[in-house]
């Protein structure tokens, strides 16, 4: 994908906006990540800080659920957050507050850079998770 498709396609997303996703590949489970394909030529990306604590716990790869965007930057991958609670991290509901407490009122709200939240080595699971 060209940058200025991408461009175009990140401009037409929006904070909340919701896929239907299949877990194509998860890399090292309870380490990094998974990846989703959600149909579009870009693919979707859940990262571990999102994720529960216990690998045993997450999507394994054929799994088809809803995902939400979570944000997008530069990089041709939509950062998702999955819907069903079953697959988010324990305390979402405290660590967004620490980490992100925009969120609930970012929905419907243009993906742009500035929507950026923490990476997962500035929101990392030690203290962050737990």
């Amino acid at each position: 994908m060209s940058a200025q498709d991408w461009e175009a396609t990140r401009h037409r997303l929006h904070c909340g906006q919701r896929f239907l996703g299949t877990v194509v590949r998860v890399p090292r489970p309870g380490a990094i990540g998974i990846f989703v394909d959600i149909g579009l030529p870009v693919g979707g990306f859940v990262d571990v800080v999102l994720l529960p604590s216990e690998a045993e716990r997450w999507p394994t790869e054929g799994t088809t659920s809803e995902f939400e965007v979570w944000w997008a930057d530069e990089r041709p991958q939509i950062r998702l957050k999955p819907v069903d609670p079953l697959f988010v991290r324990e305390d979402f509901a405290e660590w967004l507050i620490r980490w992100r407490p925009g969120w609930p009122q970012e929905h419907g709200l243009p993906v742009t850079i500035a929507d950026v939240p923490p990476s997962a080595s500035e929101a990392g699971r030690g203290d962050a998770h737990r």
